[in-house]
């Protein structure tokens, strides 16, 4: 197959190619036609297998084909993405799929001055790429204008309701001409999503050229057990170990990348750190200086964890594993991407225990322990499962009573040496899923 057979006209084959697009992946061969045909549709696929060409390409050849001209301050077709940097890589991808059309591109986010943005919106733009804050600005200021809009596309929904922004896509959804076309598009699909989409989409086709929530089988995956203590730590003797050239490294908070950061340039190593706190020119500076490997070490909470694509990226590292599990599959999803393969190492403790399990469960595959020298945990990490059970040490017997005593004291939680306490109970985040007023159905 072909994307000449997929019926794309001439100027997109022509910058496929020159991008060195061969063959279509397997989401593009069913999306592509199903796009073109104007249906809506949700379509789930592993990380790096071509998602945004797969939406991107029709789209543009839609545009190209029919529809006016675009109307001043108007887009006629919208884009969303949950991250600054997410939204800037997809517009960069979207303008070399339409460098030899008609067309106008242009990516809207916040971080940055909101005026040059509302000048170049004067003139509409044909396809927009937008994080939904800022797009709702521009909209309130009378900047942007959607009554033209015909094609409405959710790149990584889920991942926006994990950053809160349910009542954004609420309230956008009011914003939008009720018809048009909707598509989804993510690596992986919760319940909560499927919610959404029957919401939001039409008599959606759907497509999942992969097992559901299943990691790409280019990356090997590993645990190390530690003390959350000696993390930092052990990360520069495997780093050091294993003379790592490149390495993106996934921490829980804000502070966490700092910390790390401060701790590697202490080291007199090149270590540069991304985070929602740093501004947007600082943040795509960090990331441009790592693709062209004058980084050697990026640091970065879950805003790097969706989409962007990092070429030839030999290991991710996860230095605290995510709280939702699925994130877990999109950080891995960096390296092993487009038939390379990749390398994926988690640093463990006991408190994650519930992560892990969780993670394991929702891959379907118990990671492989890997116990490094000098750096065995003293508080242990109990077994687990891809049947999500975490497998606990026995207790010790309990010693007798001694004699005597004024009475019963309650001296809380005690643990015996060399017991772990159970860990409490992972509470996995609720997802608000925007509900959305589309009033009373037809009959047939």
């Amino acid at each position: 197959m072909t994307f000449a057979t997929l019926g794309l006209i001439e100027p997109l084959q022509r910058a496929l190619e020159t991008l060195g697009y061969q063959t279509p992946t397997p989401v593009q061969a069913q999306a592509i036609p199903a796009v073109l045909a104007g249906r809506d549709l949700m379509a789930a696929a592993q990380t790096g297998t071509g998602k945004t060409a797969a939406f991107a390409v029709p789209l543009l050849q839609l545009l190209t084909m029919e529809g006016p001209k675009v109307a001043a301050n108007s887009a006629r077709a919208l884009i969303l993405c949950p991250t600054r940097e997410l939204a800037e890589q997809v517009h960069a991808s979207v303008a070399e799929y339409a460098q030899h059309l008609p067309l106008t591109t242009y990516a809207v986010y916040g971080g940055v001055s909101i005026n040059p943005q509302m000048m170049k919106l004067r003139k509409g733009v044909d396809v927009l790429v937008a994080t939904p804050g800022r797009l709702i600005d521009l909209f309130r200021q009378n900047a942007l204008k959607l009554n033209q809009l015909q094609t409405l596309v959710l790149d990584e929904a889920d991942r926006m309701l994990d950053l809160g922004f349910s009542e954004e896509l609420a309230n956008i959804y009011r914003m939008l001409p009720k018809k048009r076309q909707t598509l989804l598009f993510s690596a992986t699909f919760s319940d909560e999503i499927r919610t959404l989409a029957g919401q939001m989409l039409n008599d959606p086709m759907s497509i999942e050229v992969s097992p559901r929530n299943v990691a790409a089988n280019t990356v090997k995956q590993w645990v190390v057990p530690v003390d959350k203590k000696r993390k930092p730590e052990l990360f520069v003797h495997l780093m050091r170990k294993g003379r790592w050239k490149q390495v993106l490294v996934f921490a829980k908070t804000r502070n966490g990348v700092d910390a790390l950061v401060d701790k590697l340039q202490g080291l007199g190593i090149n270590a540069d750190g991304i985070h929602g706190d740093k501004p947007q020119a600082t943040r795509q500076r960090a990331l441009d200086r790592f693709k062209s490997s004058d980084v050697q070490i990026l640091v970065a909470t879950d805003v790097a964890a969706r989409g962007l694509d990092i070429e030839d990226l030999p290991l991710v590292v996860n230095f605290d594993l995510p709280i939702v599990a699925e994130d877990y599959i999109h950080r891995i999803g960096r390296t092993g991407r487009a038939g390379n393969t990749g390398e994926a190492i988690s640093l463990v403790c006991a408190d994650e225990v519930n992560m892990l399990s969780a993670i394991e469960m929702l891959t379907r595959q118990t990671l492989t322990r890997h116990m490094e020298q000098d750096f065995e945990p003293e508080h242990r990490v109990p077994d687990t499962d891809a049947s999500g059970q975490v497998v606990k040490k026995p207790k010790k017997p309990k010693k007798p009573k001694a004699s005597g005593g004024g009475g019963k004291r309650n001296l809380g939680k005690w643990v015996d040496s060399g017991e772990v306490a159970p860990a409490e109970p992972s509470i996995k985040p609720v997802r608000k899923v925007p509900v959305f007023n589309t009033g009373p159905r037809k009959k047939k």
